[in-house]
């Protein structure tokens, strides 16, 4: 009998080994899930474990972040998140739960991506300039505008919108994107603000509308859309980036296994493609090169959320 349960004891523990848990911070449907979904299946076959991508949503990705502060640093429990969690969280908020520079390690980047303004299929508008008459015309500047996350670089830059077109728009927080896209297809909400990847099948669907996006180029996914520099909109050029995280204490070993095996996964043709048919400009960074682009962007957005006037909730 202590034989047997021996046994189930280690081959317990080989299966909980065998499993690497992804953890996204956002709900299914939505395009960081999206993301995930699609390196799983190669970061499975190179890392030799099955790979189940876990969402942890809520808060912005906060839950997310917590619980990979908490997990063993055994390579075993990963965090895939943009921005928002790693980078805009720590500033917007008092007391997160998490410290990325002491509580993580950057494993790899593979991306980076660009939000957008998207408007409703029900939004008359069709340009970036029709809409901001549309709510001039409609509600005397005053209007509602979609954000993933609270307190998001979306936020910030609806309030920029606003203040640069003497608009009276509102940010209207959801629990991620995919519920922001379903009330903007539903034209519960006349226009909202995210990353391209949570837009771009419903813009090409003919579904609703991306009329401006961020960065010093157009986007190769849909380059018919212009960037809000060449709208007049100056100072969102500095772009976000999708990387993968583990706990402090990790192993440099495991770590570069891991990064290895990110890197020969965004090289397959398969992945790339469909990563890039989702708006995402893939490029690999290393654990040292995405903690040096996380610096350097949250550099720029502490000047921007400063001078909002925005106080740390």
């Amino acid at each position: 009998m202590a034989t047997a349960l021996g046994l189930a004891g280690l081959q317990g523990m080989a299966h909980a080994q065998s499993t690497t848990r992804l953890m996204v911070g956002f709900p299914a449907g939505g395009g960081t899930d999206a993301i995930a979904r699609i390196l799983a299946e190669p970061l499975q076959a190179e890392l030799g474990t099955t790979v189940v991508v876990e969402n942890r949503a809520g808060a912005g990705g906060q839950i997310a972040a917590q619980a990979l502060k908490a997990a063993a640093p055994d390579g075993h429990t990963l965090f895939l998140s943009h921005d928002h969690s790693v980078t805009i969280l720590p500033m917007v908020m008092k007391n997160p739960g998490f410290d990325p520079g002491k509580d993580f390690v950057p494993v790899a980047g593979f991306a980076t991506f660009v939000n957008a303004i998207a408007l409703s299929g029900g939004t008359p508008a069709t340009s970036f300039k029709g809409y901001v008459d549309w709510v001039r015309q409609q509600g005397g500047g005053k209007g509602a505008v979609g954000i993933p996350a609270p307190a998001s670089v979306p936020q910030f830059l609806v309030q920029e919108i606003a203040k640069k077109n003497g608009l009276d728009l509102v940010a209207a927080p959801y629990r991620g994107s995919a519920p922001m896209v379903t009330d903007m297809l539903g034209n519960q909400i006349s226009a909202g603000v995210g990353s391209v990847p949570d837009f771009i099948e419903n813009h090409k669907a003919g579904k609703i509308r991306v009329v401006a996006v961020m960065g010093t180029r157009r986007q190769a996914a849909m380059p018919e859309v212009p960037t809000f520099a060449e709208l007049g909109l100056s100072g969102f050029e500095e772009i976000p980036y999708y990387g993968v995280f583990a706990p402090a204490g990790t192993p440099k070993a495991t770590l570069d296994r891991l990064s290895a095996a990110i890197q020969k996964a965004i090289a397959l043709p398969e992945v790339k493609d469909k990563l890039t048919a989702m708006g995402l400009t893939v490029g690999f960074m290393t654990g040292e090169q995405l903690a040096a682009r996380e610096k350097a962007y949250g550099q720029v957005w502490a000047k921007i959320i400063k001078d909002s006037g925005f106080q740390p909730q």
